[in-house]
């Protein structure tokens, strides 16, 4: 039967994982004209509106995704009930009970796709016990939807990530009492579902989102202007910056690091820390520009990173729906900077026993255990110790935590750990610094050129494909950096490196300046616009590798 429905649509309506749709493709402004032609129709009745829009964005899903738009039908149906329970019930307990199945039952769905088979090596390198996880949701798929999964490998629904935490967002922010629920299902789905930002973010609150679906439709002339500006400019940022320098050089580097120098390892590295910037920012503008021309507002997440005095600065201005996602509904209820928790302190706990048993000598749990005891006499008689560590306790989960939620590899919880470690360094630093990096200039450059070159050596993980690959970055740069080969680099790769060396002084231009040209491009003729979209096409045109990139966030 369901063969026959797909089967039944016309190949250009069909999910087809080669041609998905996004914003670098012309099939998706195609789509988004026709979106926007109907809505003009449907924009005056709030509740059409939605509803339209919400079965947009399911297909949009169904041609992002194929049939993983039934998950997020399950998500959708699940968190919807259980926000409807929670506003009906005032028994504390029962208000508990509800939030728990909410998260248990979003947790259980993203750890089922996307951590099984990590925790199956886990399991067997660390205790020896044979688990091989049962890909249930692709035989059934493949048994009766007529799809043809691997069956032997990780399914990763694109943006599950991203609306999971979504979903959470509004259960959790009814249990505080902090929301009220929507009127319908539709209008849950499709806060969800705006297609967007389904995909790659930002993380959208409910509380941020939800008064907009009962707003009245609006788009002002300087809204428009504002919505061109941020798609031209991300569109740019993604097929100029980001795709140009991973296809002539990054991506080159990371394919077989131990042919390169060390000098063209720590300059890939950078280049990545760019495109990686310039690819989900980019996806991030043209996000906000479109939900713009439908008259919605997505919240801001990036804030030129690379301008940070500080791994915290950095911290703040980089993905910040996500940090303050986790900021505010995992930081804070551990403890946050004011003490440690049961739950931190057992998180800690299980994490320092598992390292003890995947140890391969018995030195490993012994030192662990002396320093845990060694800790533990210092809490007791320094107070000021104390508090310092329960302060930081806190930061450290949540950097693993946020690593590990990027990917289900010892790779992404190396790289939060680092960060986490950063920001403990960083704390240190603060209190013993002779001067105030925001008081002259150099101390300015010596803060962001520090901050970056940590930001980037980390990345070295979160781009190898394995930790043994990241150390052999690393390890090239340590001890194969020959400056005498810079002059070959350099005109060897010239395009690239200018390309890249163009792009982080573009970053670096002082906020004023980038506010009066958006401002300028947002308030210019529609003509004007048109001379500025078509030369900003004829740049892209011109860059344009043989096959764009998919979007790097797509993968989380």
């Amino acid at each position: 039967m369901m063969d026959w429905l797909w089967g039944s649509l016309p190949g250009w309506l069909r999910y087809n994982a080669q041609s998905p749709i996004i914003f670098t493709e012309v099939g998706f402004w195609v789509f988004f004209a026709l979106v926007l032609a109907i809505y003009q129709l449907v924009h005056k009745k709030m509740a059409l509106r939605n509803a339209f829009l919400f079965l947009v964005s399911l297909y949009f899903y169904y041609k992002t995704s194929g049939t993983f738009f039934f998950l997020l039908l399950f998500s959708t149906w699940v968190d919807y009930s259980v926000g409807a329970r929670l506003f009906k019930t005032h028994t504390e307990w029962k208000r508990k009970a509800w939030v728990a199945v909410s998260v248990l039952t979003n947790l259980s769905v993203l750890f089922y796709f996307k951590y099984p088979y990590f925790f199956a090596e886990f399991l067997a390198d660390g205790f020896g016990i044979e688990w091989n996880p049962a890909p249930h949701y692709a035989i059934w798929s493949n048994s009766y939807l007529g799809t043809d999964f691997v069956e032997n490998r990780i399914l990763l629904p694109v943006g599950i990530s991203f609306y999971t935490f979504q979903c959470m967002s509004y259960t959790i922010d009814m249990y505080r009492r902090q929301l009220k629920p929507v009127k319908n299902m539709w209008d849950f789905g499709f806060y969800v579902s705006f297609f967007p930002q389904l995909v790659a973010g930002p993380i959208v609150r409910a509380s941020e989102f939800i008064p907009q679906l009962y707003k009245p439709y609006t788009l002002s002339k300087a809204a428009f202007g504002m919505a061109f500006f941020w798609i031209i400019n991300g569109l740019m940022k993604k097929l100029i910056l980001a795709d140009y320098i991973a296809s002539n050089f990054a991506d080159r580097v990371f394919a077989q690091p131990t042919l390169f120098s060390g000098l063209e390892c720590l300059l890939a590295l950078f280049a990545y820390s760019l495109q990686v910037y310039a690819d989900f920012s980019g996806y991030t503008d043209v996000a906000i520009g479109v939900a713009m021309l439908m008259g919605f507002t997505l919240t801001t997440n990036f804030n030129s990173p690379y301008k940070a005095l500080s791994v915290s600065d950095f911290w703040r201005r980089w993905h910040i729906s996500l940090s303050t996602w986790l900021r505010d509904y995992l930081y804070i209820p551990l403890g946050g900077n004011r003490q440690g928790t049961f739950a931190s302190y057992s998180i800690v706990f299980l994490a320092l026993f598992v390292v003890s048993m995947m140890a391969d000598s018995f030195v490993v749990p012994v030192s662990l255990a002396g320093g845990i005891l060694a800790l533990f006499v210092l809490t007791r008689v320094w107070g000021s110790f104390r508090t310092w560590l329960n302060t930081n306790i806190n930061v450290m989960l949540t950097m693993l935590l946020g690593g590990f939620w990027h990917g289900s590899s010892w790779n992404f919880v190396t790289w939060g750990g680092l960060n986490g470690l950063g920001l403990v360094v960083y704390k240190l630093w603060s209190k013993i610094r002779p001067w105030n990096p925001r008081s002259h200039w150099v101390g300015k450059a010596f803060g962001v050129a520090t901050t970056l070159i940590f930001i980037t050596l980390t990345r070295a993980w979160f781009r190898a494909p394995g930790w043994d690959e990241a150390l052999s970055i690393l390890t090239r740069i340590w001890t194969a950096m020959d400056w005498a080969l810079a002059d070959d680099i350099l005109l060897g790769f010239w395009r690239p490196l200018s390309v890249m060396a163009l792009g982080y002084l573009i970053h670096w231009i002082p906020s004023r300046i980038k506010t009066y040209y958006r401002n300028a491009v947002a308030g210019a003729p529609i003509w004007g616009q048109g001379i500025i979209a078509m030369a900003a096409l004829m740049v892209i045109y011109q860059s344009l590798s043989a096959d764009s990139q998919p979007f790097i966030y797509f993968q989380f």
